[in-house]
């Protein structure tokens, strides 16, 4: 057989020249762009992107996701191969909606990585694309996303410019999400149900609209397992783009965060301590004076109004009088003792969730003044935040034990899964005798009282409204209220606690807006859970 050197020549020299282009462009990858490329992959690859791209993700306690990693595209330039960096300046400025001056500063840097603009618009890719500027790159990164926007913002706060957690689960769970121990972030399901979250934001943002509020929260508990269901602030904000908001105050979560002076919905409290004493039954009567003087102060009434001939606790709780709130403490015979019920309903302490929170000495309530306790009694002078006083009613709710709101409901580690699990007091804060007659003074409050608006047919509801004063400058405001709203249902197998609280709400009184917020609720819940009725309609 006759071999053809001229087609082996041709293989060789074929081979000869593929090789030379591979090693051309290695040269040219390496050592001509070397250092950009180098840039480039230390830029994408940093330590920031790794802890994203690591970090463990947000959900709702049915898996709708609330913090997600995502990729994200960007643009970058290296900068000593911007020859025209005054030109390129202002076309990329157009396309970007940038600011020229800035983007001049970042092209004049003497290094190879500059990031130009994260988190580009399909708009904006396009745009750099068909400009094709010498220098000017797109690229990727690993980043934090929040697909829910607004909804459960304070509870899930976000992550700032430096990659680290700030406010809500994001801030306080942070060693867990980035994986400081496991060397991998986990994953974490809370106990808020999208559905109901959605719901009540919903209604607040009607409230806003409606009674034109200040701001406000609700929220939904399990009062026997401790689990939150829902947690609403208003106003809310977006954790995508948390960086446009100047007032940081938003990033607060108020139900945990912030004390305020709850009003008559603290009157159960100095009932159930009244009545764990034996100093009063439901029926017990007093005769309304109108007004008490004690120490130089004088208590009114709510409008200044008296009732007159003989009054039952439980129709002070119906009405809502203040001078029968002070009759029951006054009761008691002993300010110390009523302090100790105050502790054992739980505020004088945190609550124990797992998020940050505050809580109040209350050193003006425990200076042991007459007044102060005469105020307290009927909510006024006593400082709480909105958890605190959730948790209190779990307690008249759940058959009288102090539970421990949480809202992580599960930590998934890989395969590894840890479950939060309920914590209760081991004893009594009162009696199931105090306890059963104090909710059937709170049904007969929506049964009779000024919260017939949050009766629902066939279910017992029991609840309590407020309207309180807001303490300004060493004195109460004149024209400003926090009206709220503490309910619970099925008044006697309570399996849901609800707090509605509407700072400075454009009406009178908690029965026109606290109060028709709630009910709405109660109904959605009902349906959503399918709670049996009490009774037939």
């Amino acid at each position: 057989m006759k071999i053809s050197f001229w087609r082996i020549n041709a293989i060789l020299l074929f081979f000869f020249l593929l090789a030379a282009l591979i090693l051309g462009r290695l040269f040219y990858i390496q050592v001509v762009k070397g250092d950009l490329y180098k840039a480039l992959a230390q830029g994408l690859t940093n330590n920031g992107e790794k802890t994203i791209s690591e970090r463990g993700e947000i959900f709702f306690r049915n898996g709708e996701s609330l913090a997600i990693n995502m990729e994200w595209p960007l643009v970058f330039a290296s900068p000593r191969e911007v020859k025209e960096k005054e030109t390129t300046a202002e076309k990329l400025a157009a396309v970007l909606s940038l600011d020229k001056n800035s983007l001049l500063e970042k092209l004049k840097q003497d290094n190879l990585y500059e990031v130009i603009k994260k988190r580009l618009t399909e708009a904006e890719i396009t745009k750099i694309k068909e400009l094709s500027l010498p220098g000017i790159y797109p690229g990727q990164e690993i980043g934090r996303y929040y697909p829910q926007e607004t909804l459960a913002s304070q509870v899930v706060g976000f992550l700032d410019a430096e990659n680290r957690g700030e406010y809500g689960i994001e801030g306080h769970y942070n060693d867990v999400l980035t994986g400081v121990k496991n060397k991998k972030g986990s994953n974490i399901y809370l106990t808020l149900d999208y559905s109901v979250q959605f719901t009540v934001e919903k209604l607040l943002a009607k409230a806003k609209e409606d009674l034109d509020i200040k701001s406000g929260q609700i929220v939904v508990l399990n009062p026997n397992s401790g689990e939150i269901l829902a947690l609403a602030n208003f106003p809310d904000f977006n954790p995508n783009e948390y960086a446009k908001i100047k007032d940081f105050d938003i990033f607060q979560n108020s139900v945990t965060k912030k004390i305020f002076e709850p009003g008559s919905v603290f009157k159960p409290i100095t009932m159930a301590a009244a009545l764990e004493e034996g100093k009063i039954t439901p029926q017990t009567t007093y005769q309304d004076p109108g007004i008490i003087k004690i120490g130089g102060r004088t208590i009114y009434n709510y409008a200044q109004k008296t009732y007159p001939g003989d009054i039952t606790m439980t129709q002070v709780l119906e009405k809502s009088i203040n001078t029968g709130a002070v009759f029951a403490e006054e009761q008691i015979g002993n300010n110390q003792l009523f302090l100790d019920y105050i502790d054992k309903f739980g505020f004088f302490s945190p609550t124990g969730i797992d998020l940050d929170e505050i809580y109040s000495d209350n050193k003006e309530l425990k200076k042991g003044y007459d007044i102060n306790f005469a105020t307290a009694a009927f909510g006024q002078g006593i400082e709480m935040t909105p958890l605190q006083l959730i948790r209190a009613y779990s307690v008249i709710s759940n058959g009288g034990k102090l539970i421990s709101p949480f809202i992580v409901k599960e930590i998934k580690d890989g395969d590894s899964v840890k479950v939060s699990s309920t914590k209760i007091s081991d004893e009594s804060v009162v009696s199931s005798k105090t306890i059963s007659q104090l909710t059937s003074m709170l049904v007969s409050v929506v049964e009779n009282g000024y919260a017939k608006v949050a009766k629902i047919p066939g279910y017992y509801i029991a609840g309590k409204t407020g309207t309180a004063q807001v303490p300004e400058g060493g004195t109460y405001s004149p024209d400003k209220t926090i009206q709220s709203f503490m309910g619970f249902l099925p008044a006697f197998n309570s399996q849901l606690v609800i707090l509605v609280k509407l700072d400075n709400p454009k009406a009178n009184t908690a029965e026109y807006s606290a109060v028709p917020i709630f009910h709405e609720l109660a109904n959605y819940l009902i349906d959503y859970y399918q709670i049996p009725p009490d009774y037939q309609q």
